[in-house]
């Protein structure tokens, strides 16, 4: 186990558990002889800066974060590609990657046992390169078709809080949506077709446990992409529930690509990645094996 320990809390995680859950974390660490050093801030924005600022002077050998699958996009933008170990503490809502790892969830004591225990494993993680060079990173589920535009049109609302917020922005959305056209360029191979959810999964899951690529693992070097081409929306509604099984694979529209290197072409969408804004189409990510050293 590392012994200078960087750590991230999201206090509103899970409805406020993410408070309980890093108290608990950081007395049973520190009784642990462990040197932790507090990277936590007001946003994102904020812990990004000081996550950064700490591995530049090499302040800490792992970065641990509490919270969601929000937080684990943080931590992965902070550890990918570097020499830096995640750990994750998982007290969200959803906590997609953690229960992909086989991580405790929302249990203080049993993921610092897991993350005192030493072990790691080496995962893949998806890049984005924007045209200004920054890196931007991903390990779950990347949303690029119309989840994405829940995602966008519930970002812009204040109230309601948490997911009744969600499900507002679905029966707003719904009667209005139309299958997109999409431009995909898998591994050089174009594919031209409308569709109603385009999502690249490094992951199986995303948005508590909905199987939208259930085959993809986290070290194959590979990205899934599945395509729900175009169907009714009265279809649409038949096909969708079954994502949290899984079994939405087998309806004829729906397609599952693997590739290494995935370009999505649309017009007037905005992908979301590990449930975070992530960035405007067109954009291509890539899957970087091995990227990402997790404490698990």
């Amino acid at each position: 186990m590392p012994q200078r320990l960087g750590i991230v809390v999201n206090p509103t995680s899970g409805k406020n558990t993410g408070a309980r859950v890093g108290h608990e974390a950081l007395t049973l660490l520190r009784a642990a002889g462990v040197e932790l050093l507090d990277l936590s801030a007001a946003d994102a924005r904020g812990a990004l800066a000081k996550g950064r600022a700490a591995i530049a002077d090499r302040a800490v050998d792992a970065l641990v974060v509490v919270g969601g699958d929000g937080m684990v996009h943080l931590g992965a933008n902070l550890c990918a590609g570097t020499e830096v170990s995640l750990g994750i503490i998982a007290a969200g809502t959803g906590n997609d990657v953690a229960r992909v790892l086989g991580l405790p969830v929302r249990d203080a004591a049993k993921a610092v046992e897991r993350l005192l225990g030493g072990g790691t494993r080496r995962i893949d993680a998806a890049r984005h390169t924007t045209p200004t060079g920054e890196e931007k990173w991903f390990v779950g589920v990347l949303a690029a078709g119309f989840d994405a535009v829940v995602n966008e049109r519930a970002n812009t609302w204040r109230w309601p809080k948490g997911q009744m917020r969600y499900n507002l922005a679905i029966l707003r959305e719904l009667p209005l949506f139309r299958a997109i056209p999409y431009r995909l360029v898998l591994d050089g191979r174009e594919v031209d077709t409308e569709a109603m959810l385009v999502a690249v999964g490094n992951g199986p899951s995303y948005g508590g446990g909905m199987k939208v690529t259930p085959d993809a693992v986290l070290d194959d070097g590979l990205l899934d992409v599945l395509v729900l081409h175009r169907i009714s929306t009265p279809e649409f509604l038949r096909v969708f529930p079954r994502v949290f099984s899984g079994r939405h694979t087998s309806h004829p529209a729906v397609e599952i690509l693997r590739a290494r290197s995935v370009r999505l072409e649309a017009t007037g969408i905005v992908a979301y990645a590990d449930g975070e804004r992530f960035g405007a189409l067109p954009m291509t990510v890539e899957a970087v094996p091995g990227a990402l050293t997790v404490l698990a």
